[in-house]
């Protein structure tokens, strides 16, 4: 087990992760976290790709298709 201290990092809070956890993981700088939460507390995983190319296509589709997307609203 690894403990981390919560810190101020500009107007929010986060943790800094030690380096030999990132070399463990295959982190890097601008690597995306994915966070869950389970029974015990919390796990951090790498997001894959795949899943930021969907995240960035869907949020390209409702921005081109706001105006339709706000009337099914209704």
């Amino acid at each position: 087990m690894t403990k981390v201290k919560i810190r101020k990092i500009g107007n929010s809070l986060g943790v800094v992760l030690p380096k030999d956890m990132l070399d463990q993981l295959h982190l890097a700088e601008g690597d995306h976290l994915d966070l869950t939460q389970n029974g015990e507390g919390l796990a951090l995983s790498k997001s894959t790709d795949d899943e930021d190319a969907l995240m960035a296509e869907a949020e390209a589709i409702m921005a081109k298709r706001f105006n339709v997307l706000r009337a099914l609203s209704k």
